[in-house]
């Protein structure tokens, strides 16, 4: 597995090795010795699997108490993935970076993102649809659940709204009643 540094420090991109012929392809996306060798978490939890439709913006997630580490692939279709370093001892405390994610990557291959405890993350979907699929290192923790805006201008997120058209990004109420960076409860 080819283990790729990213803008943000601790987020890493991912690209297992793909065998294939002409009868398709296989590889292998998770395993505790190859990650343990690259230095990332072996201990999941919680798998959780979303679809949706295009212009859909999930986030900014992330949790007090019991901060989830996700490890994310999308299964079909394309998202703006987007990480935000909420750590305040993190020189990169208050940065995001952004990925464009889909099932393979223009060269086939294969991507996963590793996002470490302590960030908070959303994404865009720009595709007509897309599923996405990510580990967690710990359970959903509900009255530890908080969400930053993803519009917030101190963040400057550069999501890709271009790539909507005419569409609005579609939040959920709870996203949308999410707190400014500057008054978010962090970890």
């Amino acid at each position: 597995m080819q283990v790729l540094d990213t803008p943000l420090h601790d987020v890493k991109l991912l690209r297992p090795r793909r065998f294939g012929d002409n009868r398709g392809w296989f590889t292998e996306v998770f395993n505790t010795s190859s990650f343990a060798a690259a230095g990332l978490p072996v201990d999941f939890v919680q798998d959780n699997q979303s679809f949706s439709v295009h212009g859909v913006l999930r986030g900014l997630h992330y949790q007090l108490v019991k901060p989830q580490g996700k490890l994310v692939r999308v299964l079909s279709g394309e998202i703006w993935d987007v990480a935000v370093d909420l750590r305040r001892d993190s020189p990169q405390f208050g940065k995001w970076a952004g990925f464009h994610l889909k099932p393979r990557s223009d060269s086939g291959d294969l991507e996963l993102l590793w996002i470490p405890e302590g960030f908070a993350h959303g994404f865009l979907v720009v595709s007509e649809t897309a599923e996405v699929l990510y580990k967690t290192t710990n359970p959903y923790f509900p009255s530890g659940e908080r969400s930053v805006l993803w519009n917030d201008p101190m963040l400057g997120i550069e999501w890709p709204l271009h790539l909507l058209g005419d569409t609005t990004p579609s939040v959920s109420a709870k996203d949308a009643a999410g707190t400014s960076f500057r008054d978010a409860e962090l970890p």
